[in-house]
């Protein structure tokens, strides 16, 4: 079922703006953990991609379940298959990019904790106190994935951005103001 076109849940809404802040944060952090080997941010960024997941977990279930907002105007087909795409990679990367973080530090021997709470247990050699890898095929998968999605969700992030802006002040409809 479709919501009225100039209406969508507060769940929606409210959902929509804490997963988008929450991906942008994370991906600064990410990009900046990465470039600094800031290794004591790991923890942080690992329990939050972990919360992030759950969030994110409800808000596809909400979406799967009120269906996709209809368009307000008509546009292209070119332009209503780029906004589809766009929309479908942000909501799969959202789930994406936790999954192949857990997979990535779980199966790499890193362990998966929230804020101290430990979920899968790190494998350290006692000796060297290095982590030991449990399964060297599911972390390289997590860590390609985890990688590789980085610029394309900024990519689709820039896009969709763009487009609710366009919709704002070019088109001049509901569709920014009805997120809001």
């Amino acid at each position: 079922m479709n919501l009225p076109i100039s209406k969508l849940s507060k769940q929606t809404r409210f959902l929509h703006v804490i997963v988008a802040l929450s991906m942008i944060a994370m991906l600064a952090v990410g990009i900046y953990m990465e470039e600094n080997e800031a290794w004591g941010l790991y923890p942080i960024h690992k329990s939050i991609g972990v919360i992030v997941l759950v969030v994110a977990l409800i808000r596809v279930s909400i979406r799967v379940s009120e269906g996709w907002p209809e368009e307000i105007v008509k546009v292209s087909k070119g332009q209503a298959f780029l906004a589809r795409l766009i929309h479908w990679i942000l909501i799969t990367s959202t789930l994406l990019f936790p999954i192949s973080g857990i997979m990535m530090s779980g199966a790499g021997g890193n362990g998966v904790a929230v804020f101290g709470l430990e979920l899968m247990a790190s494998n350290y050699d006692p000796v060297t106190q290095k982590a030991v890898v449990v399964n060297e095929f599911i972390a390289g998968l997590g860590h390609q994935i985890h990688g590789a999605i980085v610029w394309v969700v900024i990519g689709a992030i820039v896009l969709h951005i763009a487009g609710a802006l366009k919709h704002h002040f070019v088109d001049k409809d509901e569709t920014l103001t009805r997120m809001f």
